[in-house]
């Protein structure tokens, strides 16, 4: 298949990495993939080091200019499956299709867990425009089937593939005297966008609550809170303890150096691809019931759930695994087998596959 993947959004993170990942796959699987983006775009400089094929057009905006740009590529290139990703490069693209006499049918993928608008123009968009509806999680598919009342027939549920072969428990005291870190110590982390509804500041806050002082916060990614978050690690007195790393391009090297991972997000998860990473890699989580989270964490089974936006719940069970080591590690182990069995990389390659040709193939009929 001739596969084409837009994205709008010119920022980085777990949606724009399972993007590159699946295309990836695909690739390797005998596929052409190509991608659609900003030129300014996180994606558009890391699809070059994926291996994946770019093209820039000005789809970062709602703008003519991105639907005409669309309209011409479209009538240039010959492909069987457009995917896109983000609103604006979903309305861009449809109303780019709709103005072609033939065009590619049209899957949209739904990474988060935001509110849909039920009005006449998003409903034509997700249900005549649009082929077929991705989302991320079974939850974030009941809520289209509920609340927007969109057909169930038209809407799979494909959670993020993490490869276990990358994502695995490893020698701690080795790994972090590779990156630089105490091999003594104690770990508590986050490997995330710095953004506001990812609830780091709620971890900062449970941190200073707790009394650990050879326990250290790892706060692995960047993006548009750092200023802030670094701001209110210094009004809490967390200088040395709270330490900021960065974007990272090999998140599973981090998350082997912890001990416990925490992921405290209040709003628009779909199912986040660290929590995977962390549960792949045999991690005593904490976590929220947010979005399709609860598809992955049992809790008290593969982690520990928290009411979102609490400090205090979350110093309490942060504080439950560092004192009981046990349970920890077994939650740990119960997290990995339960992420393997459910979420590999291979499942979402195959399950994609079957979506894009069945796409295909009515739309062939048709």
């Amino acid at each position: 298949m001739r596969i084409v993947h837009t994205e709008a959004s010119c920022g980085w993170g777990g949606q724009e990495i399972r993007i590159l990942e699946e295309s990836k796959g695909m690739i390797e699987r005998g596929h052409e993939v190509l991608l659609l983006c900003p030129p300014e775009s996180g994606i558009h400089t890391e699809a070059v080091r994926w291996g994946v094929a770019v093209e820039a057009l000005p789809i970062g905006r709602k703008k003519l200019q991105g639907v005409l740009a669309l309209r011409h590529w479209l009538q240039t290139h010959r492909i069987d499956i457009l995917n896109t990703h983000s609103s604006t490069d979903s309305w861009l693209t449809a109303l780019a299709c709709a103005s072609l006499s033939q065009s590619p049918p049209l899957v949209r993928t739904r990474h988060i867990s935001a509110p849909i608008p039920d009005n006449g123009p998003t409903r034509w968009l997700y249900t005549r425009a649009t082929h077929h509806i991705v989302t991320t999680g079974e939850a974030l598919r009941r809520e289209l089937i509920e609340r927007n009342r969109y057909p169930a027939s038209m809407i799979t549920s494909v959670p993020t593939g993490i490869d276990p072969a990358r994502f695995y428990a490893g020698d701690k005291p080795r790994v972090r005297q590779l990156l630089g870190l105490d091999t003594d110590g104690h770990y508590l982390g986050i490997v995330a966008t710095l953004r506001s509804w990812k609830g780091h500041l709620y971890l900062l806050d449970a941190f200073s609550r707790i009394e650990a002082p050879d326990w250290k916060l790892l706060i692995v990614g960047d993006g548009p809170m750092r200023e802030a978050l670094q701001k209110r690690a210094d009004e809490l007195g967390m200088q040395g303890r709270a330490i900021f790393v960065g974007q990272q391009t090999e998140p599973e090297k981090w998350l082997r150096a912890l001990d416990i991972f925490c992921l405290p997000s209040y709003a628009n998860e779909g199912v986040p691809q660290a929590l995977i990473q962390a549960m792949m890699t045999e991690l005593p989580i904490v976590t929220t019931p947010v979005g399709a989270i609860g598809e992955l964490i049992s809790d008290g089974s593969t982690g520990l759930i928290v009411t979102p936006k609490s400090a205090e719940a979350l110093a309490t069970a942060i504080s439950k695994l560092m004192r009981d080591t046990a349970t920890a590690a077994a939650l740990g182990q119960r997290a990995r087998a339960a992420a393997v069995a459910s979420y590999s990389r291979e499942a979402m390659l195959d399950h994609m596959t079957r979506i894009f040709e069945s796409v295909l193939a009515g739309s062939q009929t048709a």
